[in-house]
C-alpha cells in the first residue's frame, strides 16, 4: 500500500509509493516505472478530455497515465470514493491497463484511501499528494522548501495511523495501548513539534520580507503582480518585460518562489512580481503554507491576470474562475486587474478574432514572440495614470537632491532652468504629494 515515510527526527517527510515487483515488495521509481490509472467523479456535463488536468499533473510528476476511469454521481462515496459496484469494474480496469498506481482527482479522506487500496490491490494517491510531490521537486529556495515540508506534514498528520498497523497486533488488553499506539502518539508529537518549528521559521522569513516590502513602499515604486493559472506563461512574460532570465519550462508549477524584477516605463520604475501559479482545487494546505508568498499579490497595486489564449474558451473560463477563487481566498479579490491573453503566437487568424470578441478588454500578447508587449506596457501605464497628479515645482539649485527624489517617484520630468532654480512640471503619485508641498509653485 502507499507508504508515508516520517523520519524519527521529524525533519523530512516524503510520500513513497510501494508496489509489488517480480522480486517482492519494492519502491517504484516514479520517474520511470509508474503507470497510473486516473480516476474521478463527474456530473455528466463535462466537455473535452476527461481528467485532463490530473493527467497533466501526473505528467509533470513523471508518471505515465495508463488510462482514465470515471463514475457519474452527485458526490463521492464517503467510504470508498466510488460505489461498490464500480469498484469491482475498476479493479479489472487497473489490471487491463497494467497500472501500478491509482491517482484520484480529488483529495481523499484517509479511510477512502485505505478502502480503495484494499479493494484494488495497488497504491492509491490523491490529487493533493501529486501536487505536493511536484512542489517538493520544484522548490529551490530555503523558504520554498520549508513551505512544502509544512504542507506535507499537515497533509500526512491524518494519515499516520496507517504507518504502524504492523505494531498494533502487539498491543492487547482492554485499553489496547500497546507499542503500536504509543509509536503513533510519539510520531504525531514529533510531527506537531516540527510543524510548530516550521511555522516559527516561516514567520521569521515573512518578517524579513516585510522589511524589504516596507523599503519598496517608502520608495513609492508602483508594484505589479503576475497572477494566473499555472503554465499560462507568467515567467516568460516577466522575462519579456524586464529582461530577466527566470527559468521557464512547459510543465505545471515551474515557478514556486516569488521573483521580483524592475522595469521602466516613460522614465518611471515599476516592480513586477511573478508568483506561484494557481490551479483548480488548489489544496488548502498549500494556500496556507504559501500564504506569505501569495501575499505579494495582495500588496500589489495592479494584478496582471495572465491567461493561456491557446486553450478553448471553456477551459479559459474555468482557469480564470480558479484564479479568481484563490485571489478571493488570499484577500486580493478587489485589486485592480488587467487581463492578458498570452500565447497569441499559437492562434490562427480566426482564433485571434474569436478570442478578442470574447474578451474585448484584454490585451493579446505573445511573451515568447514579443507580440503585443508595447500595448501591454501602455495599458500598465494607463492603469497607474489615475493615481498621478500634475504639479508645478520650483527646486532651488542648492537642493539638487530633491530633484533626484522627485525623479524617483515621477519618472520623466519637464524642466526649465531659471535664475532661482529648476522649474519642474511632473506627474506625482497622489500619495507622495505631501513630500513636495514646500516646493509647489503658487
Amino acid at each position: 500500500m502507499a507508504e508515508v515515510s516520517q523520519s524519527r527526527t521529524g525533519r523530512k517527510t516524503e510520500t513513497r509509493y510501494a508496489a509489488e515487483n517480480g522480486n517482492g515488495a519494492g519502491v517504484v521509481n516514479r520517474r520511470a516505472r509508474q503507470r497510473a490509472l486516473a480516476i474521478g467523479i463527474t456530473d455528466g456535463r463535462e466537455n473535452g478530455e476527461p481528467l485532463a488536468e490530473l493527467k497533466e499533473l501526473l505528467r509533470t510528476a513523471g508518471v505515465a497515465t495508463a488510462g482514465v476511469a470515471t463514475q457519474q454521481r452527485p458526490k463521492p462515496d464517503p467510504d470508498r470514493y466510488f460505489g461498490r459496484g464500480r469498484l469491482e469494474e475498476l479493479k479489472a480496469e487497473v489490471a487491463a491497463a497494467d497500472a501500478n498506481l491509482v491517482a484520484c482527482d480529488d483529495e481523499l479522506a484517509p479511510r477512502q484511501e485505505r478502502n480503495l487500496e484494499s479493494a484494488l490491490g495497488v497504491p492509491v494517491v490523491d490529487r493533493t499528494a501529486v501536487i505536493l510531490d511536484i512542489f517538493a521537486d520544484h522548490a529551490h529556495s530555503a523558504e520554498g522548501k520549508l513551505q512544502v515540508e509544512l504542507a506535507q506534514l499537515e497533509y500526512n498528520m491524518a494519515r499516520m495511523r496507517g504507518l504502524w498497523t504492523h505494531l498494533e497486533r502487539l498491543g492487547g488488553g482492554i485499553g489496547t495501548r500497546g507499542p503500536g499506539e504509543s509509536q503513533i502518539e510519539t510520531d504525531r508529537r514529533l510531527a506537531r513539534d516540527r510543524i510548530a518549528a516550521l511555522r516559527r521559521r516561516l514567520r521569521q522569513t515573512e518578517q524579513n520580507r516585510g522589511v524589504m516590502r516596507a523599503e519598496r513602499e517608502r520608495s513609492s515604486i508602483p508594484r505589479v503582480a503576475l497572477a494566473g493559472y499555472t503554465n499560462a506563461g507568467k515567467s516568460t512574460l516577466l522575462n519579456a518585460l524586464t529582461g530577466a532570465e527566470v527559468g521557464v519550462a512547459n510543465r505545471l508549477f515551474e515557478t514556486l518562489d516569488p521573483t521580483t524584477r524592475s522595469f521602466e516605463l516613460s522614465g518611471r520604475d515599476y516592480l513586477l512580481t511573478d508568483t506561484v501559479g494557481f490551479i483548480e482545487k488548489l489544496p488548502h494546505q498549500l494556500v496556507e503554507a504559501f500564504k506569505a508568498t501569495l501575499e505579494e499579490t495582495t500588496l500589489a497595486d495592479l494584478v496582471v491576470h495572465v491567461v493561456d489564449a491557446s486553450e478553448t474558451e471553456e477551459r479559459r473560463i474555468l482557469d480564470m474562475h480558479a484564479v479568481d477563487e484563490v485571489l478571493d481566498e488570499i484577500g486580493a479579490g478587489d485589486k485592480p486587474r488587467l487581463l492578458v491573453l498570452n500565447k497569441a503566437d499559437l492562434l490562427s487568424e480566426d482564433e485571434v478574432h474569436e478570442v478578442t470578441l470574447a474578451h474585448p478588454d484584454a490585451v493579446l500578447v505573445s511573451a515568447l514572440a514579443g507580440q503585443g508587449l508595447e500595448e501591454l506596457r501602455e495599458r500598465i501605464e494607463q492603469a497607474f495614470a489615475e493615481t498621478l497628479t500634475e504639479v508645478e515645482l520650483l527646486i532651488p539649485y542648492n537642493q539638487g537632491g530633491r530633484l533626484h527624489e522627485l525623479h524617483e517617484v515621477a519618472g520623466e520630468l519637464e524642466r526649465t532652468d531659471g535664475p532661482d532654480g529648476v522649474r519642474v512640471h511632473a506627474r506625482v503619485p497622489s500619495a507622495e504629494l505631501h513630500r513636495f508641498d514646500d516646493l509647489a509653485v503658487a
